[in-house]
């Protein structure tokens, strides 16, 4: 891989991975746009430590609050808001879901087919939930069982083209947290099971940096997965305040025809 479709890659998985839009959907079609052979699930999963720097960069006063508030009498096991209790118990469904079907991950959900129904249906999921729901809580409002809903609807983007964004925020939406709030919580939600997905996928990082990409164009995907990603969360956190998610539900339905159209389903 050349050092200007490294970054592509980057720049893809760092705006895809915040907008509620699917970074997986697009990390599968860029190739077949590009007319290249699949860099494959762990290549993926290395574009996500850029985008998990960012989330952790971008958040750090959130995460700084969040381990204070884990030191302090009972803080760990406290369920209120973003706090450690209700990250990691929104966390844990996606592990035990994504432990049984990661075979299927990796091989039969990469294909156009699911593409073509999962990126129109679940945007207008989306869209239709916050046109519905009142805008009534603040994250801070947010309780276990809520958490524990949210993390339940994370499983879903083990499918791609869902979006695990999207799926977090249109829970988020339905438990009437106000988009901000829901798309604050998604994005910390994000750097647990992201550095879970990490971990696991290690096994490989030897083969893959080693292997036909290259070690220089994996640190420049990388960076500009990371760059991209402080862009996007910032981006994506103003635009809700003003509009909702008819134009990521729009782009999707269009990303669906253009699969159909041109690649096949």
């Amino acid at each position: 891989m050349d050092l200007f479709h490294a970054f592509l890659y980057g720049a893809v998985q760092g705006i895809t991975e915040y907008l509620p839009i699917s970074s997986s959907a697009h990390l599968i079609l860029l190739p077949q746009f590009l007319r290249q052979e699949d860099p494959g699930l762990a290549f993926d999963v290395f574009l996500h430590l850029g985008t998990l720097l960012a989330t952790l960069a971008y958040f750090w006063r959130e995460w700084a609050k969040v381990g204070r508030d884990a030191w302090s009498d009972g803080g760990l096991f406290q369920f209120k808001g973003a706090s450690l209790g209700n990250l990691a118990l929104a966390t844990l469904p996606a592990l035990a879901v994504g432990a049984v079907l990661h075979h299927k991950v990796e091989s039969v959900f990469r294909g156009n087919s699911v593409l073509f129904v999962t990126l129109p249906v679940f945007g207008l999921v989306l869209y239709a939930v916050d046109a519905w729901r009142p805008r009534a809580r603040t994250v801070n409002h947010l309780e276990l069982r809520d958490a524990l809903w949210i993390g339940c609807c994370q499983c879903l983007a083990l499918v791609p083209g869902v979006s695990r964004s999207g799926s977090t925020m249109t829970a988020g939406r339905l438990v009437n947290l106000d988009r901000e709030a829901a798309a604050r919580f998604s994005f910390l939600l994000s750097g647990p099971v992201t550095l879970a997905a990490i971990v696991f996928e290690l096994r490989k990082w030897h083969e893959l940096w080693n292997g036909p990409v290259g070690a220089l164009p994996l640190l420049v995907a990388g960076l500009s997965s990371f760059l991209f990603g402080c862009l996007a969360i910032g981006g994506l956190i103003r635009l809700l305040r003003r509009f909702g998610y008819l134009s990521f539900a729009v782009y999707r339905a269009g990303l669906a025809l253009v699969i159909w159209r041109v690649l096949g389903v």
